[in-house]
C-alpha cells in the first residue's frame, strides 16, 4: 500500500473526510461479518472525538440499512476524563452512546469504558483489571485512534513510553487547552485522565490512525515522515506491521508526494505545481524570484523543471508576472474614469458598483479576516452586505451576559420603565449562574442574551466599516443553535434561508470562510452551507457574473502559492481593521475559544497580514504593510457538501 519510500506508515489520502470515514467503517464492517460467519466476536478499539464520529455515522447507516449486526462485536475505549460521570456532556461515555451504541444491536456487557467515576484509590485496579479484560477478549482486531496536533495517541501525552499500559495521566497544558471549547473553557476542563497505554494500542492486530483537516498536516508529516520520537507518541506506530493513515486532502497537504512532489520523481510541471515549487525555492534559499539561478533550480532537486520549461530567467520572469498580477488595489473593480491603459489584463470589469455579500461564521470573522478588504470594497462605493451566519452565542463569558443583564434592569429603574419580563430575566440569568455547572448547557434565555451581545457588536464592527445597518444580516442558521459545541447537521433550512439571502441580493462577489483550521468545525459546516447554496442558484442568471472568493485569518493564512487575490492595506487600512475588531468587546482580551493560538484575534490577523505582505516582499513584490489573500473557488472543491 505504500508507494513512499519517505513514508514510514502507510497513508491513503481521500478528496474529503468523509470519504475517509466511510473507508474505515467499511473495514470495520468487513472484519465484524466475517467474523460473525465463523462464529468468532470482533474486538474493536474505539476512540472519541469529531474525527471518528463520521465512521460511526456510517456504520450505524450500515446497521439500519444494511443489517450489519454487532451481536458479536467486543469494544475497548481509549480513554476517560477523570474525574467524569459518564452521563455528564463532556463524558467520552456519553459521546459513545449518542454516536454508537445507542443506535445499535451490541450487548452492554460487550462495552467497555474506562471509568471516570472511580474512587481514586481503586483507579489502578481498575486499570489493571480493563488490561485483563482486553487479553481475556483475545485481543484487539481493529484500533481506531486519532492523533492530536502535539502527537498524542489516546492521552499518551508527549514523554510516553512505548510500552506504555492503561492508567492514569496528568493531562498537558496543550491537551486542556484543545479541550476547553468542549468543557466551556480551559479551567473547567478535568487536570487527569484514563487512557489505554501506548503498548496496548501496539498491540492490536490492525490501526487504522484518523487524521482530517488542515490543522492536523503538520503532525501526520511529522509522524509519518519523522524518526520515531518519545516526544511525539505517534510516531511509535512506525513499528506496527500493519498500520495505516486514512487522511482528507487537508491533512495530507504537507506530506513531501504532496507538497513538493518533484523531490520524489517525475510531475507534470504545469502552472500551479511550478508556482509552489519556484515560490518554496526563493522562500528556502532566501531570494527574490527574478534571482534565482539554473544553479539554484539544480542544486535543489529542480532539474527538470529547468528542462521542462527552458532557463531559470524564463521560468521567474513567468511566476512572478503571476505574482504579481495577484496583488489587486480594487477588489470588486474600478469605475470606468478610474481604469487605466496599463491595467493588467484579467482585472478589468465591465460591472460597477458590485453587489457584495460577506459572509461571516461567527459576528467577527468578517472584520478579524478581510477587515480591510471589506473597509476598501466599501469606500470604493460598492454595495456591501454582510451575512452573520451563526449567532456565535456561545463564546460569550458568563460574566458579560450578567452584566448586560443588570444594566438593563438598572435602566429600567432609573428611568421608571415598567417591564416585568426584563426583571424576571435577570432574576432567571443570576439565579441560572449561580448555580451553573462547569460545562453545562446555557438556558435558551441565557443563549438569547449571549447572542443579542455579540449582535450589537457585529453592528458596531461593520459601522467602522462603513456599512449600513440595513445591509447587515443575522441569519442565525439552525444548526447551530443547540447551545453546544457539538453542532447539528446541516438542513434543507439552513440551505433555504442562505439561497433566499443571495436571490434577494444577487451578488456579483460572495465572500465565504476557508478557513477549515478553524478547531470547532463551525468555519467548515458554514462553508457547507454556503457552496451548497450556490450549486442550488448555478443556473440563475445572476450567478453567471457572480465570483465566489474565499478568505483566511482567524486561524491561519494562505501561502503566497495559493493566493488568487492579494488585496494590499496601508497602514492607515490596517488601524481602522483594528478598531473594528476592538468592537467585539466579549472577544477582547481574552477570547472564551481561543483554540491553540493564545494571542487575541486581532493580533493573529494583523501578524498574518503582515507576514504575508513580507513573503510578498521578499519573492520580489513591492512593500506593503498588510496583505490579505484570496482563493477563487472553482467550483470543484474538496469541502464536505
Amino acid at each position: 500500500m505504500n508507494s513512499h519510500p519517505n513514508e514510514r506508515v502507510p497513508c491513503r489520502i481521500f478528496e474529503r473526510a468523509s470519504d475517509a470515514s466511510v473507508a474505515a467503517a467499511k473495514e470495520i464492517a468487513e472484519l465484524i461479518r466475517t467474523n460473525a460467519k465463523q462464529g468468532k466476536t470482533c474486538v474493536l478499539g474505539l476512540v472519541a472525538g469529531s474525527s471518528p464520529a463520521n465512521v460511526y455515522n456510517e456504520l450505524v447507516r450500515m446497521h439500519r440499512d444494511e443489517g450489519l449486526s454487532f451481536a458479536n462485536v467486543i469494544t475497548f475505549n481509549l480513554t476517560e476524563y477523570f474525574p467524569m460521570q459518564p452521563f455528564e456532556l463532556q463524558s467520552i461515555a456519553r459521546f459513545m452512546h449518542e454516536h454508537l451504541f445507542d443506535h445499535v444491536d451490541i450487548q452492554p456487557s460487550n462495552v467497555h469504558i474506562p471509568d471516570g467515576s472511580a474512587p481514586r484509590d481503586e483507579v489502578n485496579a481498575f486499570c489493571q483489571q480493563y488490561e485483563q479484560q482486553i487479553r481475556d477478549a483475545g485481543g484487539i482486531d481493529i484500533q481506531l485512534v486519532g492523533v492530536s496536533r502535539t502527537g498524542h495517541i489516546g492521552l499518551n501525552e508527549p514523554g510516553s513510553d512505548r510500552a506504555s499500559r492503561t492508567r492514569m495521566i496528568t493531562l498537558d497544558r496543550v491537551t486542556r487547552t484543545d479541550a476547553a471549547s468542549d468543557f466551556f473553557g480551559a479551567e473547567n476542563v478535568p487536570r487527569y485522565g484514563i487512557t489505554v497505554g501506548v503498548g496496548t494500542i501496539l498491540e492490536a492486530r490492525r490501526i487504522l490512525v484518523l487524521a482530517y483537516g488542515e490543522g492536523k498536516a503538520e503532525i501526520v508529516s511529522r509522524t509519518v515522515e519523522g524518526y520515531v520520537n518519545a516526544s511525539v507518541p505517534a510516531t511509535f506506530i512506525q513499528d506496527h506491521p500493519n498500520a495505516c493513515f486514512l487522511l482528507d486532502d487537508a491533512a495530507a497537504s504537507t506530506l513531501t508526494r504532496i507538497q513538493s512532489p518533484w523531490l520524489l520523481g517525475e510531475v507534470t510541471w504545469d502552472d500551479q505545481i511550478t508556482r509552489r515549487a519556484v515560490i518554496d525555492l526563493a522562500e528556502g534559499v532566501g531570494k527574490a524570484i527574478l534571482k534565482l539561478t539554473d544553479a539554484d533550480y539544480n542544486e535543489h532537486g529542480l532539474q527538470d523543471l529547468l528542462a521542462a520549461h527552458g532557463s531559470a530567467y524564463d521560468i521567474n520572469l513567468r511566476v512572478f508576472r503571476h505574482l504579481q498580477s495577484t496583488i489587486i488595489g480594487w477588489p470588486g473593480g474600478k469605475p470606468k474614469h478610474a481604469k487605466q491603459l496599463g491595467d493588467r489584463p484579467g482585472h478589468r470589469d465591465d460591472i460597477y458598483p458590485k453587489r457584495v455579500i460577506l459572509f461571516s461564521p461567527h459576528p467577527d470573522d468578517d472584520v478579524i479576516s478581510m477587515g480591510g478588504t471589506l473597509i476598501r470594497l466599501v469606500d470604493q462605493k460598492h454595495e456591501v452586505h454582510i451575512a452573520y451566519q451563526t449567532s456565535g452565542n456561545i463564546a460569550v463569558f458568563d460574566e458579560d451576559a450578567l452584566r448586560f443583564a443588570e444594566f438593563v434592569e438598572d435602566f429600567c429603574s432609573e428611568f421608571d420603565i415598567q417591564a416585568e419580563g426584563l426583571s424576571q430575566l435577570q432574576s432567571h440569568i443570576d439565579e441560572f449562574l449561580r448555580n451553573k455547572k462547569p460545562g453545562q448547557i446555557d438556558s435558551k434565555q441565557m443563549q438569547q442574551l449571549k447572542g443579542l451581545i455579540r449582535r450589537g457588536e457585529a453592528r458596531e464592527g461593520a459601522r467602522c466599516c462603513g456599512v449600513a445597518d440595513d445591509q447587515l444580516h443575522f441569519l442565525d442558521l439552525p444548526f447551530y443553535q443547540t447551545g453546544r459545541i457539538k453542532k447539528s447537521p446541516i438542513s434543507e433550512k439552513d440551505i433555504e434561508i442562505t439561497v433566499d439571502l443571495m436571490r434577494r441580493v444577487k451578488p456579483h462577489q460572495i465572500y465565504a470562510a476557508g478557513d477549515l483550521s478553524d478547531p470547532h468545525g463551525t468555519h467548515r459546516t458554514c462553508l457547507s452551507v454556503i457552496l451548497q447554496s450556490c450549486l442550488v442558484c448555478q443556473n440563475d442568471p445572476w450567478y453567471e457574473a457572480c465570483a465566489v472568493w474565499l478568505y483566511r485569518g482567524a486561524w491561519q493564512e494562505w501561502a503566497p502559492s495559493e493566493i488568487d487575490m492579494a488585496v494590499p492595506l496601508s497602514p492607515q487600512e490596517v488601524e481602522r481593521k483594528r478598531v473594528a475588531i476592538f468592537k467585539h468587546e466579549s472577544q477582547k482580551d481574552r477570547a472564551l475559544f481561543p483554540g491553540s493560538d493564545v494571542r487575541e484575534f486581532w493580533q493573529r490577523a494583523e501578524a498574518r497580514n503582515a507576514d504575508t505582505a513580507g513573503r510578498y516582499d521578499a519573492l520580489g513584490m513591492a512593500e506593503y504593510a498588510a496583505i490579505e489573500g484570496f482563493v477563487r473557488w472553482d467550483g470543484k472543491s474538496g469541502i464536505e457538501l
